[in-house]
This record gives C-alpha cells, structure tokens and sequence, in this order.
C-alpha cells in the first residue's frame, strides 16, 4: 500500500500545482481583461472627445457658411433693387420727354387705352 500512498500522494502534489498554476492563469486572464477593458474605455472617450470636436466644427463652419449666403444674398438684393430703382427712373424719365415733345399723341394714345379698357370691362 506503501506504492499507492504514494502515488496519492503524488497524485495530489500534481493536482495542487496544476490547480495553482491554473489559478495564476485565470488572475492573469482577469488581469487582462480588466487592463483591456480600460484600453477600450479610454479609446471610446478619446473617441467620443473627438466627434464632438469634429461636430461643434461641423457646426461652426454650417453656420459661417449660412452667414456668408444670406449676406451674398442680401448684397443681391440690394443690387437688384437699385437697378430696379434705376429702370423705374429711366422709364420716368423717357416717359417725360415723350409727354413734352409729343403731348397730342401721349392725349390720343391715352385716349385710345383708356376706350380699349373700357370696352373690356364691360364684356
């Protein structure tokens, strides 16, 4: 029985040191996993810093190029008043000399219009 007692005995010695050796395998896989864990962590925050930084850009530019439209559209506009201001003073002015260098032909035209809309009115 000597042999067998010893081969427990063995046995056990070998169970121990596996099971150690297993229990320093299983640390060191948490240990991992807590040290990747972190990894990720940090790298979803920097992440994350990022696209706000890219999307308050984003942000800051759309709206720089908004400004920058209406003002384009606003100096349009104004221009474009300005030359239909002009247009209305040139006709004005055209209209005038007509009147002064034809007045009898201005009467007869405006006669002329004001039968023609007449006439239209009524039907």
């Amino acid at each position: 029985m000597s042999s067998s007692d010893g081969e427990i005995g063995l046995k056990n010695m070998t169970d121990k040191a596996t099971y150690e050796r297993l229990e320093k395998d299983v640390t060191a896989v948490k240990n991992d996993i807590a040290a990747l864990t972190d990894q990720i962590t940090d790298a979803l925050n920097s992440f994350a810093g990022t696209a706000t930084k890219q999307a308050r850009r984003g942000y800051k530019q759309a709206r720089a190029n908004a400004e920058s439209a209406v003002d384009d559209m606003s100096e349009r506009g104004s221009a474009m008043m300005d030359a239909a201001h002009d247009a209305a003073s040139s006709i004005e002015e055209t209209l005038e000399e007509v009147i002064t260098q034809r007045p009898l032909a201005t009467v007869g035209l405006a006669i002329g219009l004001g039968f023609l809309i007449g006439a239209t009115w009524r039907r």
